[in-house]
């Protein structure tokens, strides 16, 4: 049965779908939003460490599999603002120089279609509508700008303040996070409290500035907005001339239903996304919509992630430590002339979050204090597009996620630049010793051992380009093989960058619905 037809059909509300939706909202245009998920529970367990890092309580609990048909456990979450909801919040503009051809140490990063330039009033837009902090000229590689940051930088506590003054004396530029949070410094009526609770977690106070909270809520006051929670998106049908997507088929609450619009926009996520354009085949497009270049879900990118701990003699009784960051070797450095990549911080680690990753002997007090003492560092580097890392559906049309790292030698060289500056830290303050005791990697996903199930940075599974031969979308991310298919989550990116996507993608979005305000005019 058909459940009625709209202008707009934004399929999954993270990111790209959020912010687009805010976009389209005061058009006037009737729009309709489907989320697979519901809204995440406002309860005590947002805030609780061994219910979101251990138990996993807010993870799907969805099964795909690697390319050895071995399970796969997704750290990835169905509701409403999508991974934003769990993120730490990081917003990041991609580097200039991200938007052209680089050399990188395993190959050829290449290039967008579109600039920097073409980008960066939306950056700006997407800056002002995230409530991002932050300070312009910090960040030695930082590209131009036409605005300043909409809030100043979140400030640093003191045991991350004395790491930013002994960085700077080692001769590299550390600079503030910019951070997407809802924060005025002392004053009482502060949305956010600045808690421990940020990086991985949702907001309880929704002082995060997620995608549910400034895209979807903003959106929902414009009565020609609808939003469907629990609705599971199946396929895209299309006409029979194979170019326009003419239905939408949902599962919602146990039901079948069928939506129709004149656009129709996919951001579930790039893998999700590819997954469905590939669960949509038809006899007009038999190897899955939009894929007559046989690209959707190739290139599938990720990121070379590390977090490395630093335990110190003197303690680290910061509570939000996500607030400084390293750029130096983002392009490379003398000794080492390829791309590097980005160091910053997760939130502040404790022992109950240490314990998913630690043998099951290792007493909980020893935990505790290594958590007390440790400085608890994220570590990015950019990973290329290969077109067998990818995604694809088995028999049974579950997932399959294949991907073979690369790029690997610039993150070793890069964990070594951070030994090196750990190693140039003054005496201890409080002990008189040492400061820095020891630094050693530890498994990203906590709980984990299969680095694949971290999926918070993906991307690249639908790209876009001029050349319909080697691409799945065009400049606007239109399909090139339909009229009124778009793609506005992490999908599109040709090339990863080093740094976090979101804002990135937020930016796109904004960028695409201008396109699409024209075309619905």
């Amino acid at each position: 049965m058909n459940n009625g037809h709209y202008d707009v059909i934004i399929i999954g509300t993270g990111a790209g779908g959020g912010t687009l939706a805010r976009k389209l909202a005061p058009s006037g245009k009737k729009i309709l939003i489907l989320e697979r998920g519901d809204f995440v529970k406002r309860e005590p367990d947002n805030w609780n460490s061994r219910a979101v890092n251990v138990e996993a309580k807010y993870n799907t609990k969805e099964v795909w599999y690697d390319s050895d048909g071995k399970p796969l456990h997704p750290h990835t979450n169905y509701y409403v603002g999508g991974n934003t909801k769990f993120f730490g919040a990081a917003l990041f503009r991609m580097r200039k120089e991200d938007f052209g051809e680089l050399k990188h140490y395993d190959g050829i990063s290449p290039a967008w279609p579109i600039s920097y330039d073409e980008l960066e009033p939306f950056y700006t837009q997407a800056e002002q509508l995230y409530h991002v902090h932050g300070t312009r000229g910090e960040d030695p590689t930082e590209p131009p700008s036409s605005a300043a940051y909409p809030h100043p930088a979140v400030s640093h506590e003191p045991r991350i303040q004395h790491l930013a003054d002994d960085f700077a004396a080692s001769g590299v530029r550390p600079f503030h996070v910019p951070l997407g949070v809802q924060i005025t410094e002392n004053n009482r009526m502060s949305k956010c409290v600045r808690c421990g609770t940020c990086d991985g977690f949702p907001c309880l106070v929704n002082a995060k500035s997620d995608a549910h909270v400034c895209g979807i809520e903003p959106a929902l006051d414009f009565p020609n907005v609808t939003l469907l929670t629990n609705a599971l998106v199946t396929r895209l049908d299309t006409d029979e001339a194979g170019r326009r997507v003419t239905a939408v088929q949902v599962e919602r609450n146990g039901e079948k239903e069928t939506y129709a619009a004149h656009i129709v926009v996919v951001s579930a996520g790039a893998i999700n996304s590819a997954a469905l354009l590939l669960r949509s085949a038809n006899d007009r497009h038999p190897n899955g919509l939009a894929n007559s270049s046989d690209q959707v879900g190739r290139n599938y990118m990720g990121h070379v992630n590390s977090v490395m701990l630093a335990v110190s003699k003197c303690p680290n009784p910061t509570v939000f430590q996500k607030t400084l960051a390293v750029n130096d070797y983002y392009f490379g450095s003398e000794d080492f002339p390829y791309p590097m990549g980005h160091i910053s911080f997760v939130g502040k680690l404790d022992g109950v979050t240490l314990s998913a990753g630690a043998p099951s002997i290792t007493p909980g007090f020893t935990l505790d204090q290594m958590a007390k003492h440790s400085l608890d560092f994220w570590l990015t580097t950019e990973d290329l597009p290969r077109p067998e890392n990818r995604v694809t559906l088995n028999a049974n049309g579950d997932i399959v996620l294949s991907y073979t790292p690369n790029n690997v030698e610039p993150h070793k060289q890069l964990q070594n630049k951070l030994k090196k500056l750990m190693n140039n830290q003054r005496k201890c303050d409080v002990h008189g010793g040492e400061c820095h005791q020891g630094l050693f990697s530890r498994n990203l996903y906590l709980g984990q051992q299969i680095p694949l199930a971290g999926v918070a940075h993906q991307n690249g599974t639908a790209r876009f380009g001029d050349d319909p031969a080697t691409s799945v979308l065009d400049r606007n991310c239109k399909a090139h093989d339909l009229d009124n298919l778009y793609v506005v989550d992490g999908s599109f990116f040709p090339s990863s960058s080093a740094v976090n996507p979101a804002l990135t993608i937020m930016a796109n979005a904004l960028r695409v619905g201008r396109h699409l305000l024209t075309e619905l005019s």
